[in-house]
């Protein structure tokens, strides 16, 4: 079971990726509809940012929620409303470009970072 300090809104990629593994942690991309297409971690959610708050009642309260966007500034928004909305909300600190960055993979195969 992973788990996050509640004192900070960011977690790393590889307590990211732990989460995802063990599925303690959901995780939520934010990103518009053709950065999602383009390049995305396996196995995340996708719920474009202007989507989010109409879809909140679908997001597992019982599990804490990672969201993550290209660098991490949308999704410390969406963590931060969350947070405000009683989650336990996390940022992917850095967001899929650190996540590569770290030689992590992405969907599908010879998929990249779009620009936002």
């Amino acid at each position: 079971m992973t788990d996050f300090d509640d004192a900070s809104l960011d977690v790393t990629p590889e307590q990211a990726a732990a989460a995802l593994a063990d599925e303690s942690a959901q995780v939520i991309d934010v990103r518009e509809q053709h950065e999602w297409d383009a390049g995305h971690i396996d196995g995340v959610r996708h719920l474009p940012l202007m989507e989010l708050q109409g879809a909140a009642d679908t997001i597992d309260r019982d599990r804490p929620v990672i969201f993550q966007c290209k660098t991490g500034a949308r999704s410390t928004m969406a963590a931060q409303a969350f947070r405000s909305a009683g989650y336990r909300a996390f940022n992917l600190d850095g967001g899929i470009e650190q996540w590569v960055a770290e030689g992590r993979p992405i969907a599908p195969e010879g998929g990249f970072v779009a620009s936002h």
